[in-house]
């Protein structure tokens, strides 16, 4: 062990006892009364699920975080990574295939010890509080599409970093970050009409109503709105959902069947206005913007750290490597990744809300209401969440500041 290695030991239990601290604060707040303005929201017997729901999550996620840090502190203090790094070798003696093999063993290693947990959640935590819809076999396929989808694109792109690291030397950044920039910016424009399909039937939105009411919004706000799907997302889980893909000719509007099941259809409209706030105000290509130059900045960051070999060492690698550094970067670079997700989270935030008032300026604000709390109720969120806890991790405002905020 060197330098380094206290180094990331460090900022590892430091990460752990942060997201421990914030997790305490935030139960703090579950026996909290239901704010005014919500207390439509639950029955007193429906605010005590929702209470049980959130503690029994809380205790469910102090459980596997600590397996988590224990695994990983393990992981790096007997040797595991030297392990990996040892049986890949033994492998191939090929530099690429090692590399594959090596993120191989710790990405299906580090799966396979956290598919109990996984298990547990939807099984029993979420089948317990009426949410699962899952079966067995439809979990099972789930995590093998996931590991032929992660074997295919994530091998790709190692593969083809390495070729950029060895022809390109010290920058290769350049070649990789155009490289995930082009992947970036076609999983935006395809994820919908490619990937999804892998785990989801989509279909049309029928003729009807609902259709009309939607394109007739559309319509009136200048909103180029030719693809209009439902999801069965009620073959997974009772939450509902709907989301906004893609841009130019490819934009699609997805609404999950549960949403359908769940809302009136000017409550759709509503939660349809909030998504189209987000295309017109530019959020959407801001937000890929700022990934894509944050990733440059790592990249770049990367290139100067790769080729130092504390940097394998400090993982208890001994033979250094393109992989073993590159798994040491981005346990020291972690804690330069809460800061970017901090602001990141801020801005989101921001952009809720103009979403939200675009969406009331443009259609009405009661219907957002009544749809938000629909979904906070069905979802069983918390009402009550704890300030620090909302800053860290909240990507949206809280309900009762989301509801203020329109009725403004």
């Amino acid at each position: 062990m060197n330098t380094l290695s206290y180094v990331i030991i460090a900022i590892l239990v430091f990460q752990f006892l942060v997201e421990t601290l914030l997790d305490f604060l935030n139960a703090k707040k579950y026996g909290d009364p239901i704010p005014q303005a919500l207390e439509d929201v639950f029955d007193p017997d429906e605010y005590r699920k929702s209470q049980e729901y959130q503690k029994t999550n809380y205790r469910f996620g102090l459980l596997s975080s600590s397996f988590s840090i224990t695994v990983t502190l393990a992981f790096i203090l007997f040797g595991g990574f030297e392990w990996a790094d040892q049986l890949a070798r033994n492998i191939s003696s090929n530099t690429i295939a090692i590399t594959l093999v090596f993120f191989g063993i710790i990405t299906i290693g580090s799966d396979i010890l956290s598919t109990p947990f996984a298990y547990y959640q939807t099984f029993v935590i979420e089948a317990r509080f009426g949410f699962n819809k899952s079966t067995h076999s439809l979990f099972i396929t789930d995590k093998l599409k996931g590991w032929i989808m992660m074997a295919i694109l994530g091998g790709g792109v190692i593969t083809l970093a390495m070729w950029f690291y060895q022809w390109a030397g010290p920058n290769f950044w350049l070649y990789v970050w155009a490289l995930v920039t082009g992947i970036i910016v076609f999983m935006n424009l395809f994820y919908s009409r490619l990937i999804v399909p892998l785990f989801n039937k989509q279909t049309p939105l029928e003729e009807g109503s609902l259709k009309s009411k939607i394109e007739d919004y559309a319509n009136k706000v200048g909103f180029e709105l030719q693809h209009i799907f439902v999801i069965d997302g009620s073959k997974r889980s009772t939450k509902a959902n709907a989301y906004f893909s893609g841009f130019g000719k490819e934009k699609r509007v997805t609404l999950y069947d549960t949403l359908i099941k769940d809302l009136s259809e000017e409550e759709i409209v509503a939660v349809l206005a909030h998504e189209v706030g987000h295309y017109k105000r530019k959020h959407i290509i801001f937000n890929l913007t700022a990934s894509i130059l944050v990733l440059g900045f790592t990249l770049f960051i990367l290139s100067l750290f790769i080729n130092n070999p504390e940097v394998s060492r400090a993982i208890g690698v001994s033979q250094p490597s393109f992989h073993a550094a590159l798994v040491g970067f981005g346990l020291l670079y972690s804690p330069i990744s809460e800061l970017t997700s901090l602001v990141m989270n801020a801005l989101s935030r921001k952009f809720e809300y103009q979403a939200d008032d675009y969406a009331k300026n443009t259609f009405a604000a009661a219907p957002l209401i009544t749809s938000l709390k629909k979904l906070s109720k069905n979802s069983l969120s918390n009402l009550t969440p704890h300030p620090a806890y909302v800053f860290m991790h909240y990507s949206h405002p809280p309900l009762i500041q989301r509801i203020k905020n329109l009725m403004a």
